[in-house]
């Protein structure tokens, strides 16, 4: 795996050396599980509530790429609510190029499905998941949710998988993906499924954006749990845009 010890200039690099630097490892026989998430200098996951209030140009390109990588979105219900997700869009000439590298993407250029983590299966049909995307989303939710309510999203188009019995489990979520031939995971959160990934030792590496920014207030961190835990990470490389924004991905030792 390529690392860089020293810090390098975004503009330096030409699109297909940023599209290595954050390439899934080639050969893959299990999920793999990334996060792409942002944060202010102080420690904010989100301005007025939202995480795309500290998005910045760069943060956006990377955004952007990582999604034309992934093989699936994987994201908590909260987020998918509070940022209004639709489906992914992405360019399927560039799908089709990293699929033909090895290193991510998609053999007929498909877009990643957008995968939300919901224990009840509280999604509502009308929302832009199903009504603005080119492919259906995925509904990881439970056993013990409520039927009619799992009824509904299959009817809109959802696939619903049932990953737990009265909560989704980080291991069984994963491993569904897996079983679907979605091996390349991206999760953008929010901070508890990050946390939850975190604490099952399911996350392998971060790509983390520092925006210039200092936010202050009660904002939340990327990750919350609900015990302390510890996971030695690998600096791979640190890219700086001339804005100040700082873009880093930390893999797992």
């Amino acid at each position: 795996m390529q690392r860089s010890h020293n810090a390098i200039q975004l503009t330096d690099l030409s699109p297909d050396h940023l599209s290595r630097l954050y390439a899934f490892p080639s050969s893959l026989d299990a999920p793999w599980v990334r996060a792409n998430l942002v944060s202010s200098i102080d420690g904010a996951a989100t301005s007025a509530n939202l995480s795309g209030g500290l998005g910045t140009p760069a943060d956006k390109t990377v955004f952007v790429l990582l999604r034309e990588l992934a093989d699936v979105i994987l994201v908590g219900a909260g987020t998918a609510r509070a940022e209004d997700y639709g489906g992914a869009r992405t360019d399927p000439q560039r799908r089709r190029a990293f699929h033909e590298q090895g290193i991510g993407g998609h053999l007929d250029g498909a877009p990643p499905p957008i995968a939300v983590v919901t224990a009840s299966a509280a999604i509502e049909p009308s929302a832009r998941l199903f009504t603005d995307t080119e492919v259906p989303p995925l509904i990881i939710t439970t056993a013990t949710a409520p039927a009619d309510r799992k009824r509904r999203l299959a009817d809109a188009g959802a696939e619903v998988i049932e990953a737990g019995d009265v909560a989704v489990t980080p291991h069984r979520l994963v491993r569904a993906l897996g079983a679907r031939g979605l091996l390349r995971v991206l999760t953008e959160g929010g901070p508890h499924l990050f946390g939850e990934l975190l604490e099952a030792e399911l996350i392998d590496d971060l790509c983390l954006t520092t925006a210039p920014v200092l936010i202050g207030g009660a904002a939340r961190r990327i990750s919350l749990s609900a015990y302390e835990m510890r996971t030695q990470m690998a600096r791979a490389h640190i890219l700086l845009d001339d804005d100040g924004t700082i873009l880093a991905r930390w893999v797992r030792r």
